[in-house]
């Protein structure tokens, strides 16, 4: 429920109150067009409903209740779904027609009825080894199975159009959702590359940062959603083909990217895409080289030149923080000014400003660790194009052992960029050959970083088109480093690290008052297992996190250490703490036809994504830990509430078109079970046995019960999703 306290904190308790009202009318108005689909249908066809109910009344208990015609309308305590109850409906008309005939045999032979013995339920203790047919009620029994108005006394066509209404309808809301959805108009992440995973299928194909993603095997998106959605339920056995526009290359190209199976799904390794724009509520990290310019950095603001390079996308910042990471750099932003009284009806003033930005030097603890072996080799890179191959190892650099692989990306971007010889001389050894082998490689010019961004990723070397692995083994302390004091050795391996947050006078020093909760979200510890080598995600969180944070060490032999990082002399981080906003695409229809277009695509879509989900989960190219449950579905539509109405309303699509498929499932107790019961009464001219109903509902029953304890195991965390 964490997102549920985090809500309420980021806000007034009358926004949340808002919000939290606004979630509890959408997804009920789901769970109500269900039940109405069924109750319009079966009193068109004639049948008496006895009850409509809005969540369930266990135990007889319910919030509200009254009573309208013949029906009984309410709201009951269980707020998981709701039902409609129709005069003799028994989900097994065999069973009923069984008991109803044993009974009648009973009352001729004399037999004394269940009622004239007392007992009123089958569930009570003295009719615990009774037969069904003394407790089974004739007379509801015959009007079940014989009044004219009985939902057993309609013809299978009649009932098949009682089960599927729901469903149906439920198709009919996601549809009016997305209609109305974007008539109001909808902001989505746009399309496109914000960051690229070292050794990922993305950075292989040599995909950039600014590269925006129109096509996804000859599909259209328009969306990152739908990019993620393409890949991870695509055909992915043969790569997923993209048709790319890149910023200064006129046409666009074509790329084949491999997908690999990440903790959930297939991932090609991409970012969301970031816009020259600083985030409005929080534009630079807390004590970051950014946060101490003058003047200071304000929300809002747009980065239009970096020096005197102009800006006209994120591409443009990246290739500059990439060149320079060490050397001041002068930012020219536009900002929105106070408007004068004569111009407040014209367009807002914008004003430029003159911000420097001092180097941001990275977080070290003093260790350095062993290099491994090369993961993966870039398209079309300068290591492409000499032969090197996935499982070399790099051992010296220009007859020079490597003094640290966490920096010799900074290193040979130094030698590459700035007027050094931009040749290098590996020394290489390759596996199955016994003697290392040197080969000379044409190094390009780094106008790119790559921060690493997952868990288990490995470094890369922009300026060679390589990454390797970075082991958790130590190699060397460097003197009077914090790991030196700590009594940290060579050939140590580590085996979890920890981030500890700040204390409290730490965070006083930034003056974040009531803000500091919004940076203050815990890393899970690392945990190192057999051939996870996580030291670059370690040391590259450390940087995002805040000054004044600690990392704790465990080594193999058990002991344990807490260290205080300090800046290193040489070593710098591109970003400087600058906090970029994402990049929207804003989609709203022109016309009445056109929101009717939008909101067919977007329903068949959701219905498509659920159908291609079941079927991927299937073959386990998605992982079930992927699977949210009514928790998390909760806490996501707080969040699209809290977006918009628009975004709101196309997320209640969503959940309404998955409802409708999975609910037509042929799993009994489901409305799709009872469609396959009826469909084989249809062709038999009769139900199923008792037999055969009772242990297949059983089987259903058991199946969403496993269901729904997994999903609730994830949304509370019982179960770790990765």
């Amino acid at each position: 429920m964490g997102w549920y306290l985090i809500a309420a904190s980021e806000s007034s308790w009358g926004t949340f109150t808002f919000y939290s009202v606004m979630v509890l009318i959408g997804v009920n108005m789901i769970i109500l067009a269900h039940e109405a689909g069924h109750f319009v249908v079966a009193r068109l066809c004639g049948v008496k409903c006895e009850k409509f109910y809005v969540w369930f009344d266990v135990f007889g208990w319910k919030i509200c209740r009254f009573r309208w015609g013949e029906t009984e309308y309410g709201l009951g305590v269980l707020p998981l779904g709701g039902y409609v109850k129709m005069l003799g409906q028994e989900d097994n008309p065999a069973r009923l027609r069984e008991e109803l005939e044993r009974a009648k045999a009973a009352r001729a032979a004399g037999e004394p009825s269940a009622e004239a013995r007392g007992q009123t339920s089958p569930d009570s203790p003295d009719s615990a080894d009774s037969s069904a047919s003394e407790t089974i009620d004739i007379e509801a029994a015959e009007q079940a199975l014989f009044d004219p108005r009985s939902y057993l006394a309609q013809s299978v066509p009649k009932r098949m159009a009682i089960i599927s209404a729901g469903v149906i309808m439920n198709v009919v809301f996601a549809l009016g959702a997305a209609v109305i959805a974007y008539q109001i108009g909808v902001r989505q992440f746009a399309s496109g590359v914000g960051a690229v995973v070292p050794g990922e299928g993305a950075w292989k194909a040599n995909l950039r940062i600014g590269d925006r993603i129109e096509e996804i095997a000859g599909k259209p998106v328009y969306t990152f959603y739908d990019l993620k959605s393409a890949v991870s339920l695509g055909d992915v056995g043969q790569g997923v083909s993209m048709l790319v526009r890149r910023p200064g290359v006129a046409e666009p190209i074509r790329v084949t990217a491999m997908a690999e199976q990440g903790s959930i799904a297939p991932e090609i390794g991409i970012g969301l895409p970031r816009d020259t724009s600083l985030v409005e509520k929080f534009p630079v990290f807390p004590g970051s080289c950014a946060a101490r310019s003058r003047p200071e950095f304000q929300g809002g603001d747009r980065i239009v030149q970096i020096e005197d390079v102009p800006v006209e996308d994120y591409s443009d910042v990246d290739a500059q923080l990439a060149r320079h990471p060490d050397k001041p750099l002068k930012f020219l932003v536009e900002r929105r000014g106070e408007p004068r009284e004569s111009e407040v009806e014209g367009p807002p003033v914008m004003e430029r400003i003159l911000i420097e930005v001092a180097p941001a030097p990275m977080r070290r603890l003093g260790l350095v660790m062993q290099m491994g072996e090369i993961t993966s080799i870039q398209d079309g890179s300068p290591a492409a194009e000499v032969g090197l191959h996935a499982g070399d190892r790099i051992l010296r650099v220009d007859g020079r052992p490597i003094d640290d692989p966490m920096t010799l990306p900074d290193q040979l971007r130094r030698q590459a960029n700035e007027g050094g010889d931009p040749r290098v001389t590996l020394t290489i050894k390759r596996v199955g050959e016994e003697e290392p082998v040197e080969i000379d490689v044409p190094m390009r010019e780094v106008d790119t970083f790559d921060s690493v961004v997952s868990r288990d990723s490995p470094v890369s070397l922009p300026s060679l088109g390589v990454a390797y692995r970075v082991l958790n083994r130590v190699r060397a302390v460097l003197p009077e480093s914090p790991a030196a004091k700590a009594g940290l050795k060579a050939d140590d391996v580590v085996v979890k690290a920890e981030l500890i947050l700040p204390d409290k006078d730490s965070l006083e020093s930034l003056g974040l008052g009531e803000n500091a909760r919004y940076f203050l979200e815990e890393e899970p510890p690392f945990e190192f297992g057999e051939g996870e080598d996580e030291w670059p995600f370690v040391l590259f969180a450390l940087q995002r996190m805040l000054p004044g944070t600690r990392v704790k060490l465990e080594v193999e032999d058990g002991r344990t250490f807490t260290l205080s990082p300090v800046e290193d002399a040489d070593w710098f981080d591109p970003n400087r703490g600058l906090l970029f906003d994402v990049v929207y695409v804003h989609r709203r229809a022109t016309s009445i036809g056109d929101a009717i277009r939008l909101g067919i695509d977007e329903t068949t879509n959701s219905l498509l994504v659920i159908y291609r989900t079941l079927k991927k989960l299937g073959t386990g190219q998605v992982s079930p830990k992927g699977l949210i449950g009514p928790v998390g579905i909760v806490g996501y539509a707080y969040e699209k509430a809290m977006e918009g109405p628009g975004e709101f309303l196309l997320f209640l699509c969503l959940i309404s078109a998955n409802l409708a498929v999975i609910n037509f499932l042929p799993i009994p107790v489901l409305d799709g079970g009872h469609m396959v019961f009826l469909a084989y009464e249809g062709v038999r001219g009769k139900p199923p046995s008792e037999r055969v109903f009772v242990g297949l509902s059983y089987l259903g029953l058991a199946l969403i019960l496993l269901l729904m304890i997994w999903v609730l195991g994830l949304d509370f965390g019982c179960i770790a999703r990765r």
